[in-house]
């Protein structure tokens, strides 16, 4: 998969992503970013795990990025959050 693909596939991911943590996200940018960290960071945890990672532009590939743009935004809150408490 091209570059551009992932980044397409990540920026998707990033937008659902920050809709299904419900305010928690950062902002429109930073979410965006973070959707495209979570497609690399969703095809390697996949992987892992000996599933199929990111596979194309498709639903599948889909998925695995909007759960490691999760993974990744909530780590992200998780780590803005404690250093401004």
């Amino acid at each position: 998969m091209s570059i551009l693909a992932w980044i397409i596939l990540g920026l998707i991911a990033g937008w659902i992503a920050s809709k299904i943590m419900h305010g928690q996200g950062s902002g429109l940018v930073i979410n965006l970013v973070l959707g495209i960290v979570g497609a690399f960071v969703g095809g390697f945890l996949f992987g892992a795990v000996g599933g199929s990672g990111i596979t194309g532009f498709n639903i599948w590939s889909l998925i695995v990025a909007v759960i490691g743009a999760i993974v990744v935004l909530w780590v992200y809150n998780a780590i803005v959050g404690r250093r401004s408490a």
